[in-house]
């Protein structure tokens, strides 16, 4: 008796994955559309802007060359944003089509409902993330990262995805309507323009230097380009994970009040 209770939010949550991800391969378009906005980024700021803004970076071989590598973490950053925005859109659809509802009435663990979403949008970055990595490599993208880095990258995009996924369960939670829960989270794709994502922070005017540096992404990025490009890391790995930890207990949180309080 005792292993069965046990077992039940695992499969309850393990039910709640497979839902999540046969709506993803029932309705692939979103898939594709959350995928595509990030690989048209990367082809647009390397193929129009990247000559200009590579040739600022300076290096050995400046120019385009020199710019794709510098604002790929800034595109995976931005895939992981785009990603979570449809988690808020498919949490917003539960909690309006009330099918939240029908779960409250069922015997199955509370958390597996959050559990289902946050897994499942988790898998789906991780897909969008090598897609788009792939992408890069084609175009001329040259990491030079080693096993350990690799790994130590996989972890970091791990724990931004997870971080965010959370936060945006929350706003999906929270949204009046489905069409404000697309909106929310637009904010978390503009963060890394107003981070060292695309150009460095130093070229910034003293304000917008300020924010640039201080915001949670900035350390993110700059710790994927380290790892990616086999420079010394600093402390901005650590940072990195602090501010992850930070967002992902108070999107836990937040989620967790939502959906024990919302009828």
């Amino acid at each position: 008796m005792t292993t069965a209770i046990a077992s039940h939010p695992l499969r309850d949550s393990a039910t709640m994955v497979r839902r999540n991800l046969k709506r993803m391969v029932r309705y692939p378009s979103m898939t594709v559309q959350l995928i595509a906005m990030p690989v048209l980024l990367l082809l647009l700021f390397v193929y129009v802007f990247g000559g200009t803004l590579g040739t600022g970076l300076g290096g050995p071989s400046g120019g385009r060359a020199e710019y794709v590598n510098y604002v790929v973490p800034a595109i995976l950053v931005i895939t992981i944003a785009t990603v979570v925005q449809g988690t808020a859109i498919s949490v917003a659809m539960d909690m309006t089509e009330g099918i939240i509802a029908r779960f409250r009435t069922m015997n199955i663990a509370r958390v597996s409902v959050l559990t289902g979403h946050v897994i499942g949008s988790l898998i789906q970055a991780l897909l969008g993330l090598a897609a788009v990595t792939g992408v890069a490599l084609l175009i001329g993208f040259q990491p030079r990262a080693g096993l350990g880095d690799w790994l130590a990258l996989g972890g970091l995009l791990t724990a931004a995805t997870f971080a965010l996924v959370w936060l945006t369960v929350a706003i999906g939670q929270a949204s009046q309507s489905v069409e404000a829960a697309s909106n929310l989270p637009m904010p978390l794709m503009f963060l890394p323009f107003l981070g060292s994502g695309f150009v460095p922070t130093d070229s910034m005017p003293e304000g917008v230097r300020w924010f640039a540096e201080y915001q949670p992404f900035t350390p993110i990025m700059e710790s994927i380009r380290a790892l990616l490009l086999d420079q010394p890391l600093g402390n901005e790995l650590w940072i990195a994970l602090a501010w992850c930890a930070g967002i992902a207990l108070a999107g836990y949180v937040w989620a967790k009040r939502l959906y024990n309080r919302k009828a």
